[in-house]
């Protein structure tokens, strides 16, 4: 009789637990019993480790083999404990005499030959290997991935074999180095290719350098998508924590963490046919939705009120805390969804109302119907509103203007205006709370007195007063000033004038 003890990781939402597999060999009639909560992928190990044994040159115990995935009540699922369970077999039947398994941890999935198949989710397990200072065995496929976790020890391998062997002291296997990423072209998109729209770039450049939202409202064509496409190009570049935060909802996703994307931006655009469990995320085991995996980037909307009331009211608590809590019968997860939010709408279903070079026959209760698809609650939420009109066509076939300002011009002011924020109070200032407001926001007297009269005549709640706070903040910002001025303040209500 034999007990093998291996460390591995699960998957819970973002985090990634420590599970102990433990492999008992005792005498009996011949069985594999895997327990500890598995799913279907980790019963139908059994299988795979077999194979993959008796393909690579070992012997299959004859005897009954129990293998215990601790704790018992976590939900194991997906094919990772392939090759722990395989190395606790070896171990436990003596084919294998191994007495330093406490400073590893194992995961990676067995194909029938032995060979060694990449997994999903690498990222949040090397961060929390780091954490205990282990080494970390895995999959060749997964190395580069793993080595964004800077200071892991990383030992890639491409067949069972290969892991024995190291573990016998007979073939080393070299730590894999760190992953040298080079920067790829920031964007494809420029703030250049936009002709006009003179205010709605300035907002775009407001909501930028503040991490504030933004609905743009105005007719077909009128440049929305456009300018909302290119939020990305004048944000500036990620940190490197920024950057592992959201590589690692990437990672944990169906889609999968790309190299080419790293420190690039999310930008996440769902049709507005989606659901809301597509939109927040969902499912059973909760998978982060389109909020989450635009973290740290940006969320554009377009076509605003097609969206269903129900998936938009379900973006009110992350637009607030950040974060996404989603509930089920078993377990609860919590995903990051620090995003900027860009929407926008026609001003009525046909889209042309006040447009003068349009033809609107929309009825006062067809457009009071499709404004009322978004909730006041909802748009109270949004820093910024801000009409987009069509432009003259001359102006569309006019060559661009020398002094149109590019992406990497609009950023300078951009990335300084964001390091006065995080130098001031280690947060963007749509990230600032009603504390913060009254200690770095603060108004003289004269401001103060024309901020009450504005505020009363546009009847702004108590909500859209502190955003229209925050947003003057970052104008003065962008003007290196210290002081909210009455010019500032001017700038910011224009920002959030009602729908026409």
């Amino acid at each position: 009789m034999s007990l093998a003890i291996i460390y591995s990781r699960a998957q819970t939402g973002m985090n990634a637990p420590l599970v102990i597999v433990e492999t008992h060999l005792s005498h009996g009639m011949p069985k594999f019993m895997i327990v500890g909560l598995p799913k279907t992928a980790v019963k139908e190990s059994r299988d795979r480790v077999r194979s993959a044994l008796i393909n690579s040159n070992f012997k299959l115990p004859t005897g009954r083999l129990t293998v215990n995935l601790a704790p018992a009540d976590l939900p194991k699922e997906s094919s990772r404990f392939d090759l722990p369970i395989a190395l606790g077999v070896l171990i436990a039947s003596k084919q294998l005499d191994i007495n330093n398994l406490e400073q590893y941890e194992f995961v990676g999935e067995l194909a029938l030959s032995g060979k060694l198949r990449q997994i999903r989710g690498i990222l949040p397990i090397a961060l929390q290997t780091k954490k205990n200072n282990r080494a970390l065995i895995i999959p060749k496929n997964n190395a580069n991935e793993a080595s964004l976790v800077q200071g892991l020890k990383i030992l890639p391998a491409e067949h069972i074999l290969d892991v024995c062997a190291h573990l016998n002291n007979q073939t080393i296997i070299q730590p894999h180095t760190t992953l040298d990423i080079k920067q790829a072209k920031y964007y494809d998109l420029d703030l250049s290719d936009v002709r006009g729209q003179q205010h709605a770039r300035r907002a775009l450049e407001i909501a930028a350098a503040g991490g504030h939202s933004l609905l743009l409202t105005g007719p077909p064509g009128s440049g929305k998508t456009m300018l909302a496409a290119r939020l990305p190009s004048i944000l500036p570049i990620m940190t490197d924590q920024e950057a592992i935060e959201a590589a690692a909802v990437a990672s944990i996703s169906h889609q999968g963490f790309k190299s080419r994307h790293w420190k690039i931006r999310p930008y996440r655009a769902p049709h507005h046919s989606a659901s809301s469990n597509a939109l927040v995320g969902g499912s059973n085991p909760p998978k982060p939705g389109e909020i989450s995996l635009a973290h740290q980037g940006v969320l554009f909307l377009d076509e605003l009120p097609e969206f269903s009331r129900h998936v938009l009211e379900a973006l009110r608590e992350p637009l607030e805390s950040g974060t996404i809590i989603i509930s089920r019968a078993a377990r609860q997860c919590e995903f990051p969804a620090r995003f900027q939010l860009i929407a926008a709408m026609n001003p009525c279903p046909c889209g042309h109302l006040s447009d003068p070079t349009g033809d609107c026959r929309c009825t006062i209760e067809q457009i009071q119907r499709y404004r009322n698809k978004i909730s006041g609650p909802m748009l109270d939420r949004i820093d910024m509103h801000v009409t987009v009109p069509r432009l003259p066509l001359n102006m569309l076939s006019s060559p661009i203007n020398d002094h149109t300002e590019s992406s990497a011009q609009v950023r300078k002011r951009v990335v300084r205006a964001r390091q006065r924020q995080l130098n001031r109070a280690q947060k963007t200032n749509a990230q600032l709370t009603n504390k913060d407001l009254s200690k770095y926001c603060q108004l003289r007297t004269k401001e103060q007195q024309f901020f009450y009269q504005a505020a009363n005549k546009l009847n702004l709640s108590a909500r859209s007063y502190h955003r229209v706070l925050k947003v003057a903040r970052t104008i003065a910002d962008l003007a290196c000033e210290d002081q909210i001025n009455i010019t500032t303040l001017s700038e910011a209500l224009s920002l959030r004038q009602p729908i026409s």
